[in-house]
């Protein structure tokens, strides 16, 4: 593990370690390899993200491929499959400006489309792409309890795992190039649906009078229980607060993209068109910025009276 080092040491000494986006997971992800002593450069659209890291010592590049040229590990957290295709595919992105045996680690939640053409195109320029989306939230990013779900080249996993364990507890290589993209996309439809039916059985306990509290307690013992039900009451519904955390907008993209996962599996989604069509009215009710355990509140107010 390379030494912790200061902004003006890392001036000159190569940096081995970039983390391109650095929203509500990314930053937490990048503070964990920082951390763990990694010399880092960081790149993001947004330059006041940077701040909180170079304070730590980080260093800050002024282009994706600066990041690209001057690391052997790129990791990338982005918000929809459009960045990831810009910063990989676009003009002067990772792929035209990284050098050959580069190994980038996208840990955003794409489609599997997404990951095996970028994949492919990386082949092509003897660069190396992973496809690795996370699960476990902004609180599993700063503990570095993510499960990390991983599709591309065994021995490329293999020289990244020691890195992928710095930020995930429980990291999986899976397959071929968009296994851990599938992977991540059922886990987002389970999360979709569990997280509607947890919202809903517990609003229509307040209309019933049933005490909510008691109720949890009785059913995080009890079959009833999941993540998502233990989520949505512990860090929203009996503190009262619904800011993001993860951001209802964001499971509704992963949920297009889960529901078109399972229809090219030869499945019709059921459970997951109906979370889909609710999600969607909440999110234009003005829901989508908040945190996806704000379906809460849009149920409390759609049912009211």
């Amino acid at each position: 593990m390379l030494k912790r080092y200061s902004q003006e040491e890392g001036k000159n000494k190569p940096v081995k370690i970039g983390f391109i986006g650095l929203g509500t997971m990314g930053s937490r992800m990048a503070a964990r390899l920082l951390d763990a002593g990694h010399p880092l450069l960081v790149y993001n659209r947004t330059a006041a993200k940077l701040k909180p890291l170079i304070a730590e010592g980080a260093l800050a590049a002024s282009s994706i491929a600066e990041v690209s040229k001057k690391t052997d590990v790129l990791f990338t957290s982005l918000s929809m499959p459009a960045d990831v295709e810009e910063v990989y595919l676009g003009e002067n992105g990772v792929l035209s400006s990284g050098h050959e045996g580069l190994a980038c680690v996208d840990c955003t939640t794409v489609g599997v489309d997404t990951s095996r053409k970028v994949y492919a195109e990386a082949v092509k320029r003897k660069i190396f792409y992973l496809d690795a989306p996370v699960s476990g939230g902004p609180e599993g990013a700063e503990k570095g309890t993510l499960t990390v779900m991983v599709g591309g080249n065994r021995e490329i996993f293999a020289r990244v795992e020691p890195i992928l364990r710095v930020i995930g507890e429980n990291v999986q290589y899976l397959g071929e190039s968009g296994s851990g993209s599938a992977a991540k996309l059922i886990n987002q439809y389970l999360v979709a649906v569990n997280l509607l039916a947890a919202a809903e059985v517990m609003v229509a306990a307040g209309k019933i009078g049933l005490n909510q509290k008691q109720l949890y307690e009785l059913l995080r013992v009890s079959y009833g229980q999941s993540k998502m039900l233990e989520r949505l009451m512990e860090q929203f519904v009996l503190p009262g607060n619904f800011e993001p955390g993860g951001a209802m907008k964001y499971l509704l993209k992963d949920l297009h993209l889960s529901n078109e996962l399972l229809s090219q599996s030869g499945i019709k989604p059921i459970s997951g068109k109906v979370a889909q069509d609710v999600y969607e009215k909440a999110s234009s009710a003005g829901w989508g910025d908040k945190d996806m355990a704000s379906i809460y509140c849009w149920l409390t107010e759609r049912f009211a009276g």
